[in-house]
């Protein structure tokens, strides 16, 4: 039998059960922002479901990017469907992934924007909404991210504020997020970086424009020569160095389908190299920017038509006396005087 003892503390134990169980409800569903625990991770179990996310978008006040996963590539809508480097995105999956939160802060939704984690909306807002979701359209993670702190001493961790959308507690959160809605941080701009040094003959057809070929002798340090029109007066050695080093470094500034590319075409110039490779250039004029259409044949023709082929890159338009120079632009000019100096 139970003694009196005995009663009072199960009692006890079913009265603090109950209360505990009132406390608690029913049991929350998985949300898809921080859990509440101070030094947890702020998305448990998002490792297991980042193969779900089939779309990325980042929201700004006066910007948004949106990235969409294609098999194993990821692509910008926005440009065409022109992949963007796999590695930024990786970074940024796995930042979350890692993201852990240390510290609660302000809960007042007038202090937000000094963390910068008020309404994305709002005008001169600097906080992102970041949000992963599944291909129909479901939500797997999202986060409003706010100011970075990056620690340069001792080797400590970054850290950056964030909240759950539709919450004010904000968090102080350690991690990784270097978020931007700028798609040129998103792409490689590189379009091919072909030694000045390997270039041995250029032919340009500039519309309206006679036959331009520049030679370069069999001597490995000759310069670039112009061969035709035969016989040309002095030649500018900083504009023939330009159209040598054309492929040097080559990045573009922005990029388009080849169909849409826009502007007035100018022609065509064929440059080629040592070892067989030689490489087509289209280029076209629309105002003040220049945009090239590119090909390459030989033997390493196939790495570089893999990046080239479908696209229009927007260059600087300096290039334009690189890709489709006059024969005005390679005559020598009469440079002005040094200033006499001071008796």
């Amino acid at each position: 039998m139970l003694n009196r003892r005995n009663l009072i503390l199960l009692g006890g134990g079913a009265a603090g059960t109950l209360a505990l169980a009132l406390l608690l409800g029913p049991t929350a569903p998985e949300r898809s922002g921080p859990p509440g625990g101070a030094g947890t991770l702020a998305f448990p179990g998002l490792a297991e479901k980042l193969g779900n996310i089939a779309r990325l978008e980042l929201r700004k006040n006066d910007a948004t990017l949106v990235v969409l996963r294609d098999g194993n590539r990821w692509l910008l809508p926005d440009k065409g469907n022109y992949p963007i480097r796999a590695e930024r995105v990786r970074e940024t999956l796995v930042g979350l992934t890692e993201l852990r939160l240390l510290e609660q802060r302000t809960s007042d939704r007038t202090q937000l924007a000094q963390l910068g984690l008020d309404d994305p909306t709002n005008a001169g807002s600097t906080a992102i909404l970041l949000r992963g979701l599944d291909a129909a359209g479901a939500v797997v993670v999202e986060l409003v991210v706010g100011r970075r702190r990056v620690r340069t001493q001792g080797n400590l961790p970054e850290s950056v504020y964030v909240r759950r959308p539709g919450e004010t507690q904000a968090w102080l959160g350690e991690g990784r997020l270097a978020l931007d809605t700028d798609p040129q941080l998103w792409v490689d701009r590189d379009i091919g970086n072909i030694p000045g040094d390997r270039l041995r003959r250029v032919v340009v057809n500039r519309v309206t424009e006679g036959v331009l070929i520049l030679e370069r002798s069999g001597e490995a340090d000759a310069k670039l020569r112009l061969v035709e029109p035969p016989n040309p007066p002095s030649q500018d050695e900083v504009a023939l160095d330009e159209i040598g080093r054309s492929f040097e470094f080559l990045t573009f500034l922005d990029v388009k389908p080849a169909a849409e590319a826009p502007g007035e075409a100018l022609g065509e110039a064929r440059f080629e190299f040592t070892n067989g490779l030689a490489v087509t250039v289209w280029p076209s004029k629309a105002g003040d920017t220049l945009w090239v259409r590119l090909k390459a044949e030989g033997d390493e023709a196939a790495a570089f038509n893999a990046r080239w082929d479908g696209w229009a890159y927007q260059v600087g338009i300096w290039k334009e006396k690189a890709f489709a120079p006059k024969l005005e632009d390679l005559m020598e000019r009469e440079r002005p005087a040094a200033p006499t100096p001071p008796q």
